[in-house]
């Protein structure tokens, strides 16, 4: 930010625009893009100072990026903490967080319902390097309790979880975890910093995949993680060694995205309650999963810890698989992807695609059947998206309301 300071600290908005805004003393008003593989040094000395990290700068590509450094400071300045780490995708963060905090006979305990691809991490690959994983229901905290062990080095979970929308507890989890002395981490990807901030609430890392509601318009893959500065350093050394770095491309779209995120969660939590209230009331809907209807079950509980309750609902059709395919399948204004978080409505099928590689009966724990569909609720008018799944809706075998 400018040299002079402010009279008190800035509003999240204001920290969205203008934190991280200038880098290596530019005088650029609209930050820069460094595209550059390598630096130049001072001389001898200075490189060797640099790389043995005794004096600031960037060194190679791998390590940093001025552009990206940015996007680090700002993704940090908005979660409330003491730094960050972006990396170049939402699970490149997972993975960076594991290999940087974790060691074989270590225990881990994920949240039951977590976007399918995280559970699949931790179970295919750190356990094949002697991490042992068990499930907790994020809405039951003494499963939690339950789970844990002497070797218990982390908690990691989703809230709300996608695509079901359970709430988990993020205070009392964060208590039980300082307890036992585990790291708390909580995947902030679905609320993003303007609507829940997990940090505040006790949790030790956030992470984001930055594809989703960062970005905003679908474009580029990345990731971010940001939290306490000493469980930070191991995950940045991962990053030097291994180089699961971002683009500086990416970064730089984040870096610009995020100065709208504010605009855009309200407008996607004001569209998708909408939406949700009327898909509540649709014959040919069976229920609605979305932490912003009165009738969630934990909706006291998310309204305690978020500000709002996002673009993302879930909701079952009547029927089984044929029958909420043919829903999608009718679709002509809402868009057929696996992504969310876009300004452009999206739809899938979460049992064939996002948490297709999941075992039958963990789809059943996790409430993913056949006739569920995942819609990310864009910016578009919502008379015109109750039009387009009304008419799919009829062709599934409802009524036009």
């Amino acid at each position: 930010m400018p040299v002079n300071q402010p009279s008190r600290p800035y509003a999240l908005a204001t920290r969205a625009v203008r934190t991280g805004q200038y880098q290596d003393l530019s005088d650029l008003h609209s930050e820069g893009l460094a595209l550059t593989a390598s630096y130049v040094f001072a001389d001898a000395e200075d490189a060797a100072e640099q790389f043995a990290g005794r004096r600031p700068g960037h060194v190679y590509v791998r390590f940093g990026n001025p552009t990206t450094a940015a996007f680090e400071q700002r993704i940090a300045a908005m979660e409330g903490a003491d730094g960050a780490v972006a990396v170049g995708s939402g699970m490149a963060a997972y993975t960076a967080v594991a290999l940087g905090l974790l060691s074989a006979g270590d225990h881990v305990v994920l949240g039951d319902g977590m976007f399918g691809t995280t559970p699949r991490f931790f179970r295919a690959y750190m356990e094949k390097f002697g991490v042992r994983v068990s499930v907790a229901d994020v809405r039951d905290l003494d499963q939690w309790r339950d789970a844990v062990r002497d070797e218990t080095a982390m908690f990691v979970l989703e809230t709300p979880t996608n695509p079901m929308m359970h709430v988990a507890d993020v205070r009392a989890l964060a208590a039980l975890a300082a307890e036992r002395d585990v790291v708390l981490l909580v995947d902030n990807t679905l609320c993003t910093p303007v609507l829940q901030n997990p940090l505040a609430l006790g949790a030790d890392l956030v992470v984001h995949s930055a594809a989703k509601y960062i970005d905003g318009q679908g474009r580029c893959g990345g990731g971010v993680v940001a939290g306490r500065a000493d469980l930070l350093k191991p995950v940045s050394e991962v990053l030097r060694t291994a180089g699961p770095s971002p683009s500086a491309f990416n970064s730089w779209v984040f870096l610009k995205s995020l100065e709208t995120l504010p605009i855009r969660m309200r407008e996607h939590s004001r569209n998708a309650t909408l939406l949700a209230e009327w898909l509540e009331g649709h014959p040919a809907v069976e229920e609605v999963h979305y932490t912003g209807l009165a009738s969630h079950p934990q909706r006291a509980l998310a309204d305690s810890q978020q500000s709002g309750h996002g673009g993302l609902l879930a909701f079952t059709v009547r029927g089984g698989r044929r029958e909420a395919w043919n829903v999608v399948d009718a679709l002509s204004l809402v868009s057929v992807t696996t992504n969310i978080g876009d300004t452009k409505s999206m739809i899938t099928h979460p049992a064939t695609t996002t948490h297709g590689r999941m075992a039958p009966e963990e789809q059943a724990r996790a409430g993913i059947g056949p006739n569920l569909l995942r819609l990310s609720v864009g910016l578009e008018d919502v008379e015109d998206l109750k039009a387009d799944l009304d008419r799919a809706l009829r062709a599934a075998g409802g009524r036009s309301r």
